[in-house]
């Protein structure tokens, strides 16, 4: 199984079985480390919807009481080679792991609190889109055309992303709050 893409480059790929279970065996590995500091740890991002393609770097979210009882593990976190990052957006710490020698990032590890806002949003996006196809072939397209326009440059990959994500949380929230009975 290949995963990994060098750092700031895109690259898309249809989905594999595999991605699952390198998440699955990345969140085994999370959860050994960090024992009970954690409330639910789940495979996010492109790689967890199954009909669209994604950039081969697994997404995997922590949902967390607080951010102290992770900032505990950072060491032994390092020495298992996922490594802090810092606060890569307001409320949510990231992690990287990879062939950090070669630029090669694997995975990448957000804490969050959990059933907060960015909790939410990554679970509303991965639900809604692996049970909505034609939303999903949209976004897909979208990730496809920007792959090949900014192969170097994922900061402009992402940002061009940007205005659909927007769209597909709104109706992702609208579609769990449907969903739920709320």
């Amino acid at each position: 199984m290949t995963i990994g893409l060098k750092k700031g480059t895109v690259a898309v790929e249809s989905h594999k079985i595999e991605w699952e279970m390198a998440a699955m065996q990345m969140i085994d590995r999370l959860k050994k480390i960090l024992k009970n500091d954690f409330i639910d740890i789940q495979h996010i991002g492109s790689t967890s919807i199954r009909n669209i393609c994604a950039k081969p770097i697994i997404d995997i979210i922590i949902g967390v009481s607080s951010f102290d009882r992770i900032m505990f593990h950072n060491e032994e976190l390092a020495a298992k080679g996922i490594v802090y990052r810092g606060e890569d957006h307001p409320g949510q710490h990231l992690y990287v792991c990879g062939d950090m020698e070669n630029n090669i990032q694997t995975h990448f590890i957000h804490v969050v609190i959990y059933g907060e806002k960015q909790w939410n949003d990554y679970l509303n996006m991965r639900d809604y889109l692996n049970v909505n196809l034609e939303k999903a072939k949209e976004y897909s397209d979208l990730k496809e055309r920007l792959a090949n326009e900014y192969a170097e440059n994922r900061q402009a990959y992402t940002k061009e992303k940007g205005m659909l994500i927007d769209k597909i949380l709104q109706e992702a929230r609208d579609w769990r709050n449907m969903n739920s009975g709320r």
